[in-house]
């Protein structure tokens, strides 16, 4: 039997995360999502050891208290998380911005979609791919 394959969406707007685990249901059955609505909570159920670690973790960048930024620079430094691929939403269009975030650690970063089949492609196409 396979394994589910688990993904974390960390966003504090309430209508994207509904968004992002209505269409991540359509990839497949075998896909858990839980979800935080800050870094801060993200943080908090990522670092506590009685919880599942995700396979993927899908950050939005912008966000109140602990920003994406700042989630994913604490993400890099734990040892029990640094291996989880981290891949950024964000509405910006900066290639600097682009750029940091890649050298911080992120696996990938995206335009933030808008619509459940960019979902749907986005989350197929990354798990469709292996990560080192």
């Amino acid at each position: 039997m396979k394994q589910s394959t688990n993904l974390f969406i960390v966003d504090d707007d309430a209508d994207d995360r509904r968004l992002f685990i209505e269409a991540v249901k359509e990839v497949g059955e075998d896909i858990e999502c839980t979800s935080a609505v800050n870094g801060e909570e993200a943080l908090e159920i990522l670092k506590d050891p009685a919880n599942t670690l995700p396979d993927y973790i899908f950050l939005d960048i912008r966000m109140p208290r602990v920003n994406g930024k700042q989630c994913l620079l604490e993400i890099k430094k734990d040892d029990r998380l640094k291996h989880i691929p981290v891949v950024i939403f964000t509405t910006s269009r900066d290639v600097e911005e682009s750029k940091e975030l890649r050298e911080m650690g992120a696996y990938h970063f995206i335009s933030k979609p808008t619509d459940p089949d960019e979902i749907f492609y986005l989350v197929s196409f990354i798990l469709a791919f292996p990560h080192s």
